[in-house]
């Protein structure tokens, strides 16, 4: 990040015009909700009527968007508080998430459904009803092969239409769908695959990245020989249209599945909570966790996030920078549900902002890290590229700094929302986002979301307000995990959520709640920097570290243990051509001690060659410090899971 863009967190930067605050999709389920006698005045009257009448917000969206599928004349919950304890939405209700994506291909069938484009030039486009009759073919193929409701269909593959396509022929007959990106290495495929005893792998060759390619039919191979419940699998030639399945147990090629001769889709009528897909947690130590969501959950939870946070619905062309490793991706496609035109894009974030000039994408979302590296190279993308169709931005996977935020205003538009957003794969959704009815700030993300009971705990147990406090839920979400697979006692699911506050989702991150209900994320609470007693989020650190011209990334890391202080631990990633040299060094000390505390300096500054990140980007504070601390790296981290695995080495106590 450049100093041309310094800003103070909480200094204004945009504010809604009347005419967005009228046109907003979220205005107009406020007036629909006064034709039934809820008087909802303001975006913090909807949020607070939305997580004390818990059942009839739920209930008004089913009924607003129309959801396809028997809402049954049961209540909206039964048993609870929460799902761990047996808590069960719409008991009776029936639906299907592929036949609501879908529902466009008979009332805009002429509509394109999905844009994509590869950074090798790959270029396809499909109406609605184009991707429906795909759907329908692959559908059968999959019937013929033997799958069936319950059963689960997983995918070794990258955000290619195929992905899409097999994705809702899966949802369609009420299996189960998993997927890993490419570049997951077997045994990280495996580790999560292996867990679910899968009936289908459908897989690519191999796939291209910043101007590589690379095969993977090997460890195709390999990821088949260590799942024996397959009946097939199928391979997608991706990278060359010759490649076989040859050499594979039960291999066929993708386009050899009996699927012809069909156009109709008899869905799959599911319960509300019929598992839709297992995603997992990062798995950068142990086991990653398998998280079953539900058909219901998923659709009500991205119709209304979609819908009234990210303001996108049908006319709009909606993009996120993903692969299909990270729930971002099963957030991209539930454009679909609200009648958007989704881009797909595979392959490495060359220019990203070009891509949206050139496919009229009118909300695009990123990585944080892509904002501020985008800041740092001294890009002006509203300057460089038409972005005319552009109206929002989203920001995750980390918190984004108030400096990003300026950057965005001055260098892309300053007529768009940028909607930083934080949640998680736990709940496949953002539980703190934007809203297209509030002002925003730099730094601060602007509410909290519709149906999402968030709010910061004190050391005390209890919600305190302007103050840093623990990430929790104080209501249950209907996309909360319906269950972790092979976990039938519970015990993993309560042991990751509920161990500390008994009936309450603390989700690990540390948040201060503002009084006028806007959230600053201030990293994992696990990986807190403590020094002296004074508390801090790593963002903190990392907001004024990266800030250096001479510096591209960092890693903070507090060795201290409970009782006892440990050592405060910079690690620097330099920018080409620069040295961690007396001066740098003494200039980021100064730094620290003025814009943080004297208590965050760091007792030792360390150059590394990269800084060790999840295959989704983010950064591995907690398995470092716990390498710091004495475990052995390979129980303290997950090779197989991070994009960089040989930094590693350069971390140890």
């Amino acid at each position: 990040m450049t100093r041309d863009h310094e800003v103070s967190e909480g200094a204004a930067l945009w504010r809604p015009s009347e005419e967005v605050v009228a046109n907003a999709r979220v205005t107009r389920f406020i007036h629909w909700l006064w034709d039934r006698g809820v008087r909802a005045e303001s975006y913090d009257d909807l949020w607070r009527w939305s997580v004390t009448e818990v059942d009839d917000f739920w209930d008004a969206i089913w009924a607003y968007f129309e959801v396809v599928g028997d809402r049954g004349s049961g209540p909206v919950r039964e048993g609870g508080p929460m799902p761990v304890d047996g808590l069960r939405w719409f008991p009776g209700a029936t639906l299907n998430y592929a036949a609501n994506a879908l529902r466009r291909a008979e009332e805009t069938p002429d509509e394109t459904a999905v844009v994509f484009r590869s950074e090798a030039g790959g270029h396809r486009v499909l109406t609605y009803r184009e991707l429906f009759l795909h759907v329908a073919e692959v559908r059968a193929g999959l019937a013929e092969l033997g799958v069936g409701k319950g059963d689960r269909v997983v995918a070794y593959v990258p955000n290619i239409p195929e992905a899409l396509v097999c994705f809702l022929a899966t949802a369609s007959l009420g299996a189960v769908w998993s997927s890993c990106s490419p570049d997951f290495g077997s045994s990280s495929v495996i580790d999560r695959f292996a867990q679910i005893e899968p009936k289908v792998l459908i897989a690519v060759d191999g796939y291209a990245y910043n101007g590589r390619t690379f095969d993977r039919r090997e460890i195709v191979g390999e990821i088949e020989a260590a799942l024996p419940t397959l009946a097939a699998t199928v391979l997608i030639p991706y990278l060359d249209p010759a490649a076989t399945p040859d050499g594979l147990r039960v291999g066929m090629h993708y386009g050899d599945l009996p699927r012809t001769g069909h156009d109709t889709i008899e869905f799959e009528d599911v319960p509300f909570d019929h598992p839709l897909w297992v995603v997992y947690s990062s798995g950068t130590t142990g086991l990653p966790k398998p998280i079953v969501h539900g058909h219901g959950g998923v659709v009500l939870e991205h119709l209304k996030a979609l819908s009234f946070h990210q303001d996108v619905g049908p006319g709009d062309v909606f993009f996120w920078f993903t692969t299909t490793g990270w729930m971002m991706w099963n957030y991209l496609i539930g454009g679909l549900l609200v009648g958007s035109t989704i881009v797909m894009y595979d392959g490495a974030p060359l220019d990203l902002w070009k891509l949206a000039a050139d496919n009229g994408v009118t909300y695009m979302g990123v990585g944080a890290p892509y904002i501020t590296a985008s800041a740092k190279d001294g890009r002006h993308p509203g300057r460089e590229f038409d972005l005319s169709a552009l109206r929002g931005i989203g920001s995750t996977g980390s918190p984004l700094p108030p400096e990003g935020f300026a950057w965005v205003y001055e260098e892309v538009g300053a007529d768009l929302l940028l909607g930083s957003f934080s949640g998680g794969t736990d709940l496949c959704t953002g539980f703190v986002g934007p809203s297209p009815l509030l002002p925003l700030r730099a730094g601060v993300i602007q509410c909290r979301g519709l149906g999402a009971k968030v709010e910061a705990y004190g050391d005390d147990g209890k919600p305190v307000v302007d103050e840093v406090g623990e990430l929790v839920i104080t209501e249950p979400m209907p996309s909360m995990p319906v269950f972790f697979w092979n976990d039938e006692s519970g015990d993993r699911y309560r042991e990751s959520y509920f161990e500390m506050y008994p009936g309450v989702w603390r989700h690990g991150d540390w948040i201060k709640v503002l009084p006028d209900g806007g959230c600053v994320i201030y990293g994992r609470s696990d990986s807190t920097l403590n020094r002296g007693g004074v508390r801090m989020g790593t963002s903190d650190f990392y907001r004024v570290v990266e800030a250096f011209d001479e510096i591209t990334d960092s890693l903070v890391i507090d060795t201290g243990r409970l009782g006892q202080e440990g050592r405060l631990l910079l690690y620097v990633q330099l920018a080409e051509g620069a040295s961690l040299t007396d001066d740098l060094a003494a200039r980021l000390k100064r730094e620290i001690r003025s814009a943080l505390s004297p208590r965050h300096v760091p007792d030792e500054i360390t150059a590394v060659p990269g800084i060790p990140r999840t295959l989704s980007g983010k950064k591995l504070e907690v398995p470092v410090r716990k390498i710091l601390q004495g475990t052995p790296v390979d129980q303290a981290a997950n090779r197989g899971a991070m994009a960089n695995p040989e930094v590693l080495s350069h971390f140890t106590p």
